[in-house]
């Protein structure tokens, strides 16, 4: 069946990584699984080794018909709809489920940020995703991004095995990479703390202190104070801190 371009679809057709994607999001005593974009249904046949139920999310209409044929007898529901506008209650999820997927580049953090932050949050989400994405997502002090940032305060986020564009029909223009998140009972950080976060990432590049003085319009020598309290250097940028470090500077800014 023809890729659709404007949904990102491409088609992983070897056996071997769709079966590592199944096995790393298999869990005990977990039967249920959400399969985000099933497209052709070959991850899906993977899936079913592990999981005894799945619920298919697809937005195109052509494949979401086509599915169930290729899986009688299988305990399939297949949900044609945009994984990002679905309301996860109206699923009827299982107390624990976890969720799988290839997914287009485009929409991966909207993904991982609808689950993470849904009231009924799967106990594991496994993705193949752009392979720089996933980097971003699991990334150590030094290359924070507000990506791997927010991912990590809700999950515990580990790489899977990096997989090439030739493995893909068509071929993606980037190599993909497995993800694996694993929610948090308790989120690291606060909501305040997020919100610092994205002030201190207005500018990237630059000193965070700067950026910190602009966005919370506290005079750059308190800020300084709060650094030298903090042993956070004054040359530190956004992308440095590790996320304890921005719950003590949210928790001294919040003081101001």
């Amino acid at each position: 069946m023809k890729n659709r371009k404007s949904l990102g679809q491409h088609w992983l057709k070897d056996r071997d990584i769709l079966l590592d994607i199944s096995d790393f999001a298999a869990v005990d005593n977990v039967d249920t699984v959400v399969e985000v974009g099933p497209g052709l249904g070959t991850l899906t046949s993977t899936l079913f080794q592990n999981f005894k139920k799945v619920i298919a999310v697809e937005l195109d209409d052509r494949l979401a018909a086509n599915l169930p044929k290729s899986f009688p007898g299988k305990n399939l529901e297949v949900i044609n709809q945009d994984i990002l506008s679905i309301d996860l209650e109206a699923l009827k999820l299982p107390e624990k489920y976890v969720v799988a997927g290839n997914i287009p580049y485009y929409i991966t953090s909207p993904i991982i940020q609808k689950f993470l932050h849904s009231e009924h949050k799967p106990e594991k989400i496994v993705l193949l995703i752009q392979e720089e994405v996933a980097e971003r997502l699991a990334a150590k002090p030094g290359d924070y991004s507000i990506l791997g940032l927010s991912a990590q305060i809700y999950a515990k986020v580990t790489l899977g095995p990096i997989v090439d564009r030739e493995f893909f029909t068509p071929p993606p223009k980037v190599d993909s990479q497995i993800v694996i998140l694993e929610p948090l009972a308790e989120p690291l950080a606060t909501e305040s703390t997020m919100a610092l976060i994205k002030l201190g990432f207005i500018a990237p590049r630059k000193k965070l202190i700067s950026n910190l003085a602009v966005g919370t319009r506290i005079a750059k020598t308190e800020l300084q104070q709060i650094f030298k309290e903090l042993h956070i250097s004054e040359n530190a940028r956004p992308a440095d801190l590790d996320i304890s470090e921005w719950v003590k500077l949210e928790k001294n800014i919040h003081k101001h």
